[in-house]
């Protein structure tokens, strides 16, 4: 077994962050100018070309019925998911749905204990309640208007969730090449229907950029496989609160966006408990509640 190298650990997960706020920028400079599920759909396909390493153990794997249907079941839920955050970002801003995407790990630590039977001890049950107040912080429901992009980041990291614990059913059983390989066919099939009913014709510039979203999501879930190698998560998971740092950064330096102190105060207390939660896994030498970027398009 390699000794744990936390500070490459961290610097993995640094430029994982950058990777993922980077998706999150080209998405939203394509912004209104195409349909969220054209968008999200284009993004899968022009992404395909990384699949290419992938085939080969897919057809080796020789898939079940029952891994089929897993399959089916989490695509669904991813396709839901992408459209959706695909729509929030052209709606509130790159620091909201950062934030609001840190409750995934905490949706996920609730459906393992009511699905799955997992333990939810007091404390973690404590540090769950805690994460949905930071939602409330961000939201702040009767201060200021809840916007359509808001309930559906509620609505992505929900489904991003059950995305996530279906992977984990089958990740005991296939290679991960063969689970994500699985993940970008059955996503960009569920997509086809959606982006084909509000279709309209891009230009070469989206194609471009969309791209990029495609590359720069692999890297980061590329450099976030090298994080994990080298360090344990409780000590790469705080380190994933720096990507809301970035979009605050990118939103207001970039996008003219105003700062908003209560979404990183909210988003903050997410991302505490998250870690909180993490750390207490760890001690109990447990693994239910997922690193942050695992529940990204």
């Amino acid at each position: 077994m390699n000794e744990p190298r936390p500070i490459a650990g961290i610097v993995w997960m640094v430029v994982t962050g950058l990777n993922f706020v980077a998706v999150t920028a080209l998405v939203k400079h394509v912004g209104d100018g195409m349909p969220a599920a054209q968008a999200a759909f284009l993004r899968y396909v022009l992404g395909l070309v990384f699949l290419i390493p992938m085939i080969r153990p897919i057809l080796a794997a020789r898939l079940t019925p029952r891994h089929l249907k897993l399959f089916a079941v989490r695509g669904a839920f991813h396709t839901l998911a992408v459209i959706l955050w695909f729509f929030a970002m052209a709606r509130i801003t790159i620091a909201e749905v950062t934030a609001m995407n840190y409750l995934s790990p905490v949706y996920v630590t609730l459906a393992a204990a009511v699905f799955f039977g997992e333990a939810l001890p007091p404390r973690r049950l404590a540090a769950v309640l805690v994460a949905l107040l930071g939602a409330l912080i961000i939201l702040r429901p009767g201060v200021k208007a809840i916007e359509p992009g808001h309930i559906a980041m509620m609505g992505t990291a929900v489904f991003f969730a059950i995305s996530y614990l279906t992977a984990k059913r089958l990740s005991g059983e296939l290679s991960p090449a063969v689970i994500v390989g699985m993940l970008s066919i059955t996503v960009t099939i569920g997509m086809a229907p959606f982006a084909w009913a509000v279709w309209v014709t891009p230009t070469l510039q989206q194609l471009g950029w969309l791209f990029l979203v495609a590359c720069f999501a692999t890297a980061g879930h590329y450099t976030m496989t090298l994080a994990f190698a080298a360090a344990p998560l409780t000590v790469t998971q705080p380190v994933t609160f720096l990507q809301l740092v970035w979009a605050v950064l990118l939103g207001a330096l970039v996008f003219g966006e105003p700062v908003d102190g209560w979404v990183v105060f909210g988003g903050a207390v997410i991302m505490g408990s998250v870690s909180f939660i993490t750390w207490r896994e760890a001690v109990a030498r447990r693994a239910v509640t997922p690193p942050v970027p695992a529940t990204k398009v």
